[in-house]
């Protein structure tokens, strides 16, 4: 789907995998299963949820800009 602002369409930015997996991501984390892979804790940050759930969708190949790193 593509939105309209100002008069422009402008194409989404995000892709319908990274949407799934970052809701599968939210679902784990809101039932307290969903972990962090390099030490194995239990993930409770809304952000760091997001960002999971974005990696997996970057692996699996969806459509996701690429990481802003510092």
């Amino acid at each position: 789907m593509n939105t309209k602002r100002d008069g422009v369409i402008m194409a989404r930015r995000y892709g319908d995998l990274a949407q799934a997996k970052v809701k599968k991501a939210m679902e784990e984390r809101n039932a307290g299963t969903l972990r962090s892979g390099s030490t194995g804790k239990k993930v409770t940050s809304r952000k760091q949820a997001i960002e999971i759930g974005l990696s997996e969708a970057r692996r699996a190949g969806g459509k996701v800009p690429t990481q802003k790193n510092p």
